[in-house]
Order: structure tokens, then sequence, then C-alpha cells
């Protein structure tokens, strides 16, 4: 922050002081991208022109004022794909493989020989077509899986995914695939995407990745489906509640793999945030287009930005 520092007066705060530190500011780094400060606070952004988020997903700031508004809202895209995607391909091997399988026998000392999976041949289909389902998209066909994406444009010849069915189709195309990846960004219409009828239209014995918004799934229909069998597998990143209560059942149900919201949180994350804000307010300054500009009534960079 010394650069920006040198070039404008700058107020650091937490949420309580949020009114008074918005009252004549130019610009709104909201750091902490968990917060939902910035809705109550809104009334004393007098002077806001801009506002830039540290995260890839914007619908914590995406209230209704602030889209009603001539503000910029600009995000943190590009920082966390190829760590995401690695952290996808990663719990793709470890579900083939079965290490939680074989880490339960390791803490018995119990020597039991199994078969695993292969990757290669597999499919899976990558719900979110933005820059971090392309990285996960170019992983995964790297280890000789078939790729396709869902987003709001059905497509073929996709540079990354080749074919990419309409998410408003995605009841359809979900039974042709051994494993579905959530990211696509929160909106109206992707919140509950994943629920009872989703997870029924998926292939018997697949396994589901979230590494989007929590609030993408219905819990506890994803937890039936989890039961019944249905899904034999689940890789959960974000929650619907954040942090997981200690009472769910995903705690204990040994086809699932849990992370604390933190699946592109690699060494470093903190300054790469920092440097993107910092790369745009240099821009902003000087009077030049900034990167990641949100358009706001569809809750995401376009792809064509």
């Amino acid at each position: 922050m010394d650069p920006i520092e040198r070039a404008a007066t700058v107020r650091y705060t937490d949420a309580a002081g949020l009114p008074d530190a918005l009252r004549g500011a130019d610009a709104l780094f909201v750091y902490d991208f968990l917060s939902r400060a910035v809705p109550d606070a809104w009334h004393a952004a007098d002077r806001l022109r801009w506002l830039h988020i540290a995260s890839a997903g914007v619908d914590p700031v995406l209230f209704p004022e602030l889209r009603d508004s001539d503000v910029v809202l600009t995000n943190s895209r590009g920082v966390f794909d190829s760590a995401i995607a690695e952290y996808v391909l990663g719990v793709v091997i470890a579900f083939a493989k079965d290490f939680a399988g074989s880490l339960r026998l390791q803490q018995r000392s119990t020597w039991r020989h199994r078969e695993t999976e292969r990757v290669a041949g597999t499919s899976a289909l990558v719900v979110g077509t933005g820059p971090i389902g392309r990285a996960i998209a170019t992983l995964l066909r790297a280890v000789g899986m078939r790729v396709a994406g869902a987003g709001r444009r059905a497509r073929d010849g996709d540079p990354d995914f080749g074919t990419v069915v309409s998410s408003d189709e995605l009841s359809r195309h979900l039974p042709d695939f051994d494993v579905v990846v959530a990211v696509a960004p929160l909106t109206e219409q992707t919140k509950g995407l994943f629920d009872a009828e989703a997870f029924a239209a998926m292939r018997p014995g697949a396994r589901f990745v979230n590494v989007g918004r929590g609030e993408l799934v219905v819990t506890g229909d994803l937890v039936s489906a989890l039961r019944s069998g249905q899904l034999s597998g689940a890789a959960l990143d974000v929650f619907e509640q954040e942090p997981l209560p200690q009472d769910s059942p995903l705690w204990t149900m040994e086809n699932v793999l849990l992370s604390a919201h933190m699946s592109g949180d690699v060494v470093g994350w903190r300054n790469a945030l920092v440097e993107v804000f910092a790369d745009n307010f240099a821009r902003w300054r000087d009077g030049g287009p900034l990167r990641n500009v949100v358009d706001k009534r569809l809750g995401y960079v376009p792809s064509t930005a």
C-alpha cells in the first residue's frame, strides 16, 4: 500500500468505522471480502466513484443501491485461477486413488490391498466458464479427462472447453459426466442451482466439487444425495454457512472432503490481492481503463472484458 499512501489519503477502518471512513472518499478497497458491512454504511458514500473488492466473487457488495449507482465495481479476477484449478485436480485424483481411505487404514495400522480408479478417460462438467473455470478445464484435460463447460450461452469450438452447454438446460446434461465442478458466480440465477433435482439428474455414483460459492448448493439436498449413494463423493471448499456448523453431518461423512474456504489461498495470495488493487489504482489515478470491471447487471466480469 506504500505507493498508494504516497499518492492519496488512505483511511484504514474496520466494519464499525466504515461509515465515517466513507464520507468524502473517492474509492473504497474492500479487503475483507467476506464482510457484509458495505450495504449498512452505504448512506455515507457521498462521493464514492469506485469500489474494488479483494475477491473474484462480488456478491457481498452487489446490493441494489450499488447496482443502481454510477459507482464502478472491480474485482480481483486472475489471482486465484491456477491455485483453485490445482485444488480441483487434487481432489479429483484424491477420490480416484482413495487417499482418504489409505489414510484411515494407515491410522489403524491396517494393511489392505485395494484397486483404485483411472482418472484418464473420465469426464467432467465445469459449471462456470470464467477464468477459474477455464484454468480447471486446462488441468483436467492435461490428465486425460473429457471436459465440457456450462455457461450462459451454449456454443461449440470453445478454446478451453470445446463444448459449452447452457446452464438453463443443466439437468439435461448432468447425467453425461463423472465429475461436476461448481465454480459459477453467485447470482439470483445460480443461487440454489444444485438442489435435489440437480443431484438426482447426475450420473449415479458421480462426484461433486464446489469451489464457487456455498449458496450455489442446497446443503440438505447434497447430504441426502451422498447418504443415498446417488453421489459417491463430494469435495467442498465453500458452504452456505461459514464456518461450517459443528453439528453438520458433512463433518463425519467418509465420502466428503472438506476445506475451510481456502482452495485459492496459496502462499503470497494476500500480497497479490493488494497488487491487483495497486495496479488498478494507478490506472484510475491516471484516467486509464480499469481492469476487471464487473457488469453489475450480470454480477461478474464478462468474458469479453
